[in-house]
């Protein structure tokens, strides 16, 4: 574990024992108070301390889906890396289609609800990746762009059907599937494995942590959940139990986003070309 982290189990430990003698917390369980703390680290780490994770993935050649980590909370980029070493992203499409149809006993695609088997009893029918065309007029494309298009964005001859979609097509492109959790890819490459940048719930790690400015913070969050519905606590102590908690969450959060008169001076020189770099 870094330095600058402190486990959730140190923050419990040091919470039970600094409130054994608090009549509001005293009858408090272990299993309530990490509870809480768990709480509010996703409550503090998903809006100012983030933690993103990169990992290489397989990917699924059977429908070209790559599936997302359990800790999975936000996509920041996909791509794939390069002989140089260095990631190529690809760029979302939410046209790419990853539509599905019924599947009956023997996995096969079936429009058919009465022969959709239910092999988990779970009274929800199981499915199977649709990739074949709806019924109706064919629209084909020989090109490297070639998704579904709605047919009132195409004007004559199919033209105007690529206007405002952006770079980084000849790569390939990408569509985030939470239904199914995961990412559906549209590439031409022969790549089969794939770089995901992704924001991480970091409560559901083996030994979660959090950074050591949050730790007040955490201490505060916690007390103040304890006592929040409890008859028998003041409603001033948990006014003043909600005050501390804010606070120090405040406080927590300047401190990890402390911005340096030296990375200010970096950041403007980097934006003029012609001035001193270092």
């Amino acid at each position: 574990m870094a330095r600058n982290t402190v486990s959730i189990n140190t923050i419990v430990n040091d919470f039970i024992i600094l409130n054994e003698e608090n009549d509001y917390t005293t009858h408090a369980s272990d299993v309530s108070i990490r509870n809480f703390a768990l709480r509010g680290m996703r409550d503090m780490g998903f809006d100012f301390s983030r933690r993103i994770k990169s990992i290489k993935l397989p990917l699924n050649t059977a429908n070209n889906t790559v599936e997302l980590p359990d800790d999975f909370v936000g996509l920041n980029k996909i791509g794939i890396v390069g002989s140089d070493g260095k990631v190529y992203v690809f760029t979302e499409n939410n046209n790419i289609n990853y539509s599905m149809t019924y599947a009956d006993s023997s996995g096969n695609s079936t429009t058919d609800s009465s022969a959709a088997a239910d092999s988990d009893n779970d009274g929800v029918f199981d499915r199977v990746d649709s990739k074949t065309t709806t019924s109706g007029t064919e629209i084909s494309s020989d090109s490297d762009y070639a998704t579904y298009v709605f047919s009132n964005y195409i004007y004559g001859d199919n033209q105007g059907q690529l206007y405002g979609i952006g770079g980084g097509h000849k790569l390939g492109q990408y569509r985030l599937n939470l239904d199914q959790n995961r990412i559906e890819i549209d590439t031409k490459s022969s790549y089969t494995e794939f770089v995901i940048e992704y924001v991480a719930d970091e409560a559901r790690a083996k030994n979660p942590s959090v950074h050591i400015f949050q730790e007040e913070a955490l201490m505060a969050y916690i007390y103040y959940r304890l006592i929040e519905r409890k008859s028998n606590v003041p409603l001033s102590e948990k006014q003043r139990a909600r005050a501390e908690y804010y606070n120090e969450r405040r406080k927590a959060s300047a401190r990890l986003n402390t911005f340096t008169k030296e990375e200010a001076l970096q950041v403007t020189r980097k934006n003029f070309k012609l001035s001193t770099k270092v």
